[in-house]
């Protein structure tokens, strides 16, 4: 059976950024913690009892929102409630994210002594101009005081998101963003670009972006810069230091099950069955799942039809690919379920066979979206 893995949502920011397309929601009066923090836990509950799960948590990622914006006090409550409920390995990946306002950042001790021991900071830049038309509510030296205060706080672990194809940002702009991330010496750093996603205020009122010469020069010139630092890319937008991947992710990726809580959380869980895998998605609206006493979303089985498709769409996201054993284990299907999509890919030199995986190459890699059309039902 594959790692489980705990996915915690936590709606509220402080303000809503024109990009975003998570679930969160600006605060506009004080945030119920005492009640939110009851739903989590009776939500947990009647997931570990309507899933029957029999296995320990291998890591925990407390998401949003922004969490950081709850007080100490309750996300200890929220930690000390998961312990009661469900086992956990010895050496448990604890990871929240925390945006670099000063609000956030002074609780950084506090959360450490917690058990948390990854912390993931929102930057997207060090450029106080596109801090701007990301209509972020930090400015460049507060990112720059909050991956100190990291540091200071007890965190070896530490990831900082940062954003490239920017509103007016050139390729030495995202330079300069990556050499600074690296001279903070992060664990790991997310470089992603910009996407005008449905349902944002960016998409219905699109901003002038770089062309796509320029996105994709800016790209590969970061990620050489990156790779010479030690940074390995293992995966679409992930680089870490040897060693220090998120393990939580790679759960994802590599089609683990995870259980989701929260205001639009979802979750993934495989059933005693082979081939059997259910989806949830909690309630989105955040007063409708406070609400919520006996159930506070739905789930699905997976077709599977769609599990070939869903399985890749992770998968493939990671530089070592999968092996024909992991495809079987995680799915219950067989390899020859991936054809005729896998035996097209690799005629077209957009996979590659190798040592028992398959991976893209890099033509496949940059052009992932091609590579995935092929494995539709």
């Amino acid at each position: 059976m594959p790692p489980l893995s705990l996915y915690v949502h936590i709606p509220w920011c402080i303000r809503k950024c024109p990009y975003c397309d998570f679930n969160s929601h600006a605060v506009n009066s004080s945030i119920p913690e005492d009640k939110y923090i009851t739903a989590l836990l009776n939500d947990l509950s009647i997931d570990l009892q309507l899933y029957d799960i029999n296995k320990p948590l291998s890591s925990i990622f407390i998401g949003g929102g922004t969490p950081s914006l709850f007080t100490p006090e309750s996300i200890n409550r929220l930690l000390r409630g998961v312990e009661q409920l469900i086992p956990c390995v010895d050496e448990l990946e604890i990871t929240l994210e925390a945006n670099p306002g000063t609000f956030e950042s002074h609780k950084f001790t506090e959360f450490r002594s917690l058990g948390i021991n990854r912390l993931s900071i929102g930057i997207q830049s060090f450029n106080d101009n596109s801090l701007k038309h990301l209509g972020r509510a930090h400015c460049a030296s507060e990112a720059t005081i909050a991956a100190d205060c990291a540091h200071s706080s007890g965190f070896d672990n530490v990831n900082l998101d940062l954003m490239f194809g920017l509103p007016g940002a050139s390729i030495e702009d995202s330079k300069k963003d990556i050499e600074t991330a690296i001279s903070m010496n992060p664990a790991h750093i997310s470089f992603y670009q910009l996407t005008l996603e449905p349902n944002t205020y960016f998409h219905k009122f699109p901003p002038k972006l770089p062309d796509d010469e320029a996105i994709f020069s800016t790209q590969t010139h970061c990620q050489n810069l990156l790779a010479v630092h030690g940074y390995q890319q293992y995966e679409i937008s992930a680089y870490s230091k040897p060693g220090r991947q998120c393990r939580h992710n790679l759960n994802y990726w590599q089609f683990g099950d995870y259980l989701g809580i929260g205001a639009g959380a979802h979750g993934k869980i495989s059933q005693s069955m082979p081939g059997q895998i259910t989806r949830s998605v909690k309630f989105k609206n955040p007063e409708q799942y406070l609400k919520s006493k006996d159930g506070y979303g739905r789930s699905s089985i997976i077709p599977r039809t769609d599990l070939p498709l869903e399985f890749m769409m992770n998968n493939l996201r990671l530089r070592q690919g999968f092996s024909q054993e992991a495809y079987q284990s995680r799915t219950g299907l067989t390899i020859d379920t991936l054809n005729p999509a896998l035996s097209i890919n690799l005629q077209q030199g957009l996979l590659i066979h190798h040592n028992n995986h398959y991976y893209c190459s890099e033509q496949g890699w940059h052009f992932l979206d091609t590579v995935l059309q092929k494995f539709v039902a």
